[in-house]
Order: structure tokens, then sequence, then C-alpha cells
């Protein structure tokens, strides 16, 4: 359909847990849900204020964790010029996914001047049941743009 999600292939492991009765029973990890790297700066979270200094144009592709003073995911709302440590802040628009849905693709917009979304760039986002990672790459701008934690 039209306006189903994409799916994409994901790298799984398939982990048997010791039976507390008679059954075994197997849970599906996913590799990115094990190797990941993590953003836990305090001045990413998006009530940090100050802007300027900061940007992710060095971040290599990758799978990313929110974690520590910075949060426990991207914040998925609009995120104040001049906080996080920057001067366009990027937030997450679309939501966060279920862990049924998968890997998903998602916006993530950088609020510049009065533009909410003045740049933006397309991410993937996946639910590992206690906790979100993301693929992410350089901002599609230059410097200060920098993905924020939810952390207020």
């Amino acid at each position: 359909m039209k306006n189903e999600p994409k799916r994409t292939s994901l790298r799984l492991t398939i982990v048997p847990i010791l039976p507390a009765r008679s059954e075994l029973t197997f849970i599906v990890l996913f590799l990115e849900c094990q190797s990941y790297r993590t953003l836990s700066e305090a001045n990413r979270a998006q009530s940090f204020r100050g802007g300027g200094g900061y940007c992710d144009r060095s971040l290599v592709k990758a799978w990313y964790r929110f974690t520590g003073a910075a949060g426990n995911k991207m914040a998925d709302t609009l995120v104040p010029r001049y906080h996080c440590g920057t001067n366009a802040p990027g937030y997450l628009t679309g939501g966060h996914p279920s862990v049924a849905q998968g890997a998903v693709s998602r916006k993530v917009c950088f609020h510049w001047s009065s533009h909410n979304c003045r740049w933006s760039i397309n991410i993937r986002v996946l639910n590992c049941g206690a906790f979100y990672v993301y693929e992410l790459s350089k901002p599609p701008a230059g410097c200060d743009l920098r993905y924020c934690g939810n952390q207020k």
C-alpha cells in the first residue's frame, strides 16, 4: 500500500532461553540493539540552554542510543533554538515505533530561525524493547546542527 512504512531487513540473533518448565523459548535480538554507539553528553539534552560550539558534522553513519544525561531517546518534540548545545537543534518527527514495527524511516527536523524544520534528514529508528536505537549520519548542513536527547 502507498502509506505502508518501508520495511528493511536487519541482522538478528536468535537466542535460546533456558526453560523454567519443559518448554524451550527463543527470543530474537536485533544486532543493532546489541552493537551501537552512545550519545550521553549533558549538553545534548533538549533542556540544555546554550547554543553554538557543538555540531554533529563529524558523526559517522552508525546506530546510536541516547543515554545518561542526554536522555533515554531522541527528542520528539520541537526543541527551541540555542538548546542542546547548538544553534539548530534536531528532533524526531513522526513518533517512535513499536517493537513490532521493526526499523522504520523517520524524519529529523533541525529548528533554525523561524523555521521549525529548516533542514531535515531521513533516519531509521528501531525499538529494542527497553530503549531505541537510531541510524544517524552527519546532518545535512554543516555545523550548528545537532541531534538532541529528550532529557528535560
